[in-house]
């Protein structure tokens, strides 16, 4: 089953469908003679189309149970054909392998054999998420003039370093099942741990901005582990595309997985653990909008209706536009650990505070969802709590229940001091989101390997001295979320997260190797003079809000029954009463009539924990209720 599901990796939809499409089987010629495989669909009507071409390493079989773009099944309903092809040395173009080829130019070549055939007017779009979107990024490098626009969907052109080993830490589960798909790269990587002249070959070659020439649509998630190369490559040509092109890319980031396997993908409302049926089926509008604008000249204010950035602000379940990145009006806010296992606002007081890990590689901090690919370690936001968070290998700090949101937007930004009594090893963090029934989400991670400290080249590479206290920065990868009135935020830190990150060795010798295992006691600090803390951005807004001093409001009963009428009183004028439950969603709005009491009766709440938000003549304030 498993090899099953990395075979429809990249197919949006489900297949358990009986009859799939019959389509047109044919070879196309490359310039170097070799025969590409490709699947032709071709709507009913007797007329000539534009064209979506889909070039995949994943089988063009599985999309005869699916096409893209909420088409289905339905071909007739398409106003495209769809060109399909197995990649050169895949499935029914294996026979073409000849080992190193640019597939740029035989994307270059089928969109050639494409214009010439009666059924295409002459205008071709490409779509497809990640292997699909980098080859479109290939395609449109060689600048064919019937390659009009392209939807590169979790996907960035480039190679690079940091991808495969962020902060130094080799990505296992990643380039394991990579190898799986048919990639093979493991044994170049592990040979190339350091950054080095290899790596500054390989990512020179896949830069080439200036050299996209046709309007892309390229779309995101904030679960995927792409993001922050997405919003990196997508600045690049919109600073780098020629003319009017690199004004008129866009970028969609939802609050999705890269997909491959179940109910999450790109679009779906269903990702890990969590639902966001708001989100629901944009990516497919979006593309949809921008393949008529661009290949049928639909009279839509593409342009106009779509600002550079469209993204999605989880938590508050809304769609937001800007026309830069970050988004303008944002503000730092700290969050300091403490002693108490706490995220605080107010930097530490004491002189001498820490916490410390112990950290056996033999037995590291599980995976659990976050940005992976496969199956068995669940992709997207899932609990922390039951697995990750209930160990002894691992440092928990959370917020108070927050009583007003914190909207951040951007990258998250984790400071630590920290030591180490082995000479090298790993600090990993998760960024959580607590709901008020105590499931911890993971919404980011990311790990740092401690030789690593001063840079990626071996030169660089520098060991840990025991006891000493070194300052590192985590950069987390861009997100955009609201932590709800009655959640918390929090930290999880570790010295592993397997099998996402290697688990370090802990010896400070060759990494990668076999070798004994050594346990580490690892230390992170929060007192004055080494306080560790998280940094957000946030909107600003978030602190605009006049709130009142809670000693100006009551309420009772608290806890209260079900049957219970609950009083609030307040010294100020009520204005309006919002109850919110522990999901975040606004259960009931209650508008006042200016009086300085209000008496709640018949209220059909569920028993459990609420937020309620009350406004008076002079500012707002959130108050806890309880429900028996």
């Amino acid at each position: 089953m498993k090899n099953f599901c990395v075979l429809v990796f990249l197919v949006s939809t489900s297949f358990a469908i009986s009859q799939p499409l019959s389509p047109i089987e044919v070879s196309i010629e490359m310039r170097d003679t070799k025969q590409i495989a490709a699947d032709v669909y071709i709507p009913d009507g007797g007329f000539s189309r534009p064209t979506i071409l889909i070039q995949t390493p994943y089988n063009k079989f599985f999309y005869r149970y699916s096409l893209p773009l909420g088409i289905e099944l339905d071909l007739e309903s398409s106003p495209y054909n769809f060109v399909v092809i197995d990649w050169r040395g895949f499935y029914a173009s294996a026979s073409a392998n000849v080992g190193s080829y640019d597939r740029g130019m035989d994307g270059y070549d089928v969109i050639d054999w494409i214009v010439q055939q009666d059924w295409s007017d002459g205008q071709v779009g490409t779509w497809g998420p990640s292997a699909l979107g980098k080859i479109q990024f290939q395609t449109a490098r060689y600048q064919h003039p019937n390659h009009i626009c392209a939807v590169p969907i979790v996907a960035s052109p480039e190679f690079l370093y940091q991808e495969y080993y962020p902060n130094g830490v080799y990505r296992t589960e990643y380039v394991e099942q990579l190898d799986n798909l048919g990639y093979g790269l493991s044994t170049t990587l592990l040979a190339n741990p350091h950054y080095n002249i290899t790596w500054q070959y390989i990512e020179n070659q896949n830069y080439y901005p200036d050299e996209i020439q046709i309007p892309c649509l390229m779309i995101g998630g904030w679960y995927d582990h792409t993001t922050d190369a997405m919003l990196k490559y997508f600045d690049a040509i919109c600073t780098e595309s020629p003319g009017e092109i690199a004004q008129q890319h866009r970028i969609l980031l939802g609050p999705w997985a890269h997909g491959g396997f179940g109910a999450t993908q790109v679009g779906t409302s269903t990702q890990g653990e969590l639902e966001f049926p708001e989100a629901a089926d944009w990516s497919n509008d979006k593309a949809n909008e921008f393949f008529s604008f661009y290949l049928l000249g639909a009279e839509i204010d593409w342009l106009g209706q779509n600002p550079k950035y469209k993204y999605f602000q989880m938590g508050d379940m809304e769609w937001k536009g800007s026309e830069v990145w970050p988004p303008a009006g944002l503000v730092s806010k700290k969050y300091y650990l403490n002693d108490v296992n706490m995220l605080s606002e107010t930097a530490p007081v004491s002189s001498d505070s820490h916490s410390q890990i112990v950290y056996d590689p033999r037995d590291p901090s599980p995976t659990v969802g976050s940005c992976t690919l496969t199956e068995e370690l669940g992709q997207g936001p899932y609990d922390q709590a039951p697995v990750v968070e209930s160990r002894d290998d691992i440092l928990v700090f959370s917020s108070e229940i927050l009583a007003e949101s914190v909207k951040h937007t951007g990258n998250v930004k984790v400071k630590l001091f920290v030591s180490s009594d082995r000479l090298d090893t790993d600090f990993a963090i998760r960024l959580c989101d607590v709901y008020p029934d105590d499931r911890s989400m993971i919404l980011r991670d990311n790990i740092f390997r401690m030789r690593f400290r001063d840079g990626f080249t071996i030169n660089d590479t520098t060991l840990m001295h025991d006891g000493e206290i070194y300052e590192i920065e985590i950069e987390l990868a861009n997100t955009s979320h609201t932590f709800l009135p009655g959640h918390r935020i929090r930290v999880d830190i570790s010295s592993s997260d397997y099998p996402r990150f290697n688990n370090n060795i802990n010896d400070g010798g060759e990494m990668y190797v076999a070798g004994d295992t050594l346990i580490a006691t690892n230390t992170v600090y929060h007192e004055i003079s080494h306080a560790s803390y998280v940094e957000f951005q946030v909107d600003n807004t978030t602190h605009k809000t006049n709130f009142i001093n809670s000693s100006e409001i009551s309420i009772y009963p608290n806890p209260a029954l079900k049957s219970d009428e609950i009083n609030i009183c307040s010294a100020d004028q009520l204005l309006s009463i919002k109850i919110i439950n522990k999901l975040g969603t606004v259960v009931e709005i209650i508008e006042c009539v200016k009086n300085n009491s209000y008496k709640i009766s018949n209220l059909k709440l569920n028993s459990g924990f609420y937020i309620i938000e009350i406004t008076t003549n002079k500012g707002k304030e959130n108050k806890k209720l309880i429900i028996n």
